[in-house]
């Protein structure tokens, strides 16, 4: 886990403050099925598939796979500097994220990202860090870091957690 406390604290305001927002409909599926925040930062461990939602110029819902990294309470992800998603990002900074296991976990996701590496301009402060977490994970030489992948970080503004069975998640 690398959660601080006071990021942990966020994550769980948002957590709770987003579902008692939602409809009654979501709410009597969730309530009693979900998890907290330290809970789910024990669970979203590793590279996580997320279905990425953008939107195009013309206002049209694209949704693509992108490999997600919850760090630090937010889904971290890249893509290549010139796929469609890195376009309708730059354009338009809105996403949404899922991440699903079967019928075990549901993790939904609305918000704006930030570029952690955006070309030509300084990078996120905390850019050093989850470059050498990304290297990590995908090999120092998997990409040319510089110029092949652009980084983000959702910063949400709704999250929920489908989760009937925490005992088993935690478990694996």
């Amino acid at each position: 886990m690398r959660e601080t406390s006071e990021e942990l604290a966020e994550l769980q305001a948002l957590l709770d403050s987003s579902l008692s927002r939602s409809t009654a409909h979501l709410r009597s599926i969730v309530v009693e099925r979900t998890v907290t925040a330290a809970q789910l930062t024990e669970i979203l461990t590793g590279m996580c598939t997320l279905a990425l939602s953008t939107v195009t110029a013309k206002g049209e819902p694209r949704v693509s796979g992108a490999d997600g990294h919850f760090i630090h309470g937010k889904w971290h992800f890249g893509t290549a500097r010139g796929a469609a998603k890195a376009r309708h990002l730059a354009a338009r900074p809105a996403a949404s994220a899922a991440h699903l296991r079967g019928e075990d976990l549901g993790v939904f996701t609305h918000g704006t990202v930030e570029i952690l590496n955006p070309e030509g301009a300084e990078p996120a402060a905390d850019w050093p860090e989850l470059l050498a977490y990304f290297k990590d994970c995908y090999g120092e030489n998997a990409f040319d870091w510089d110029r092949e992948v652009v980084y983000y970080r959702l910063h949400p503004h709704w999250m929920t957690v489908y989760a009937p069975d925490v005992a088993k998640l935690l478990a694996n």
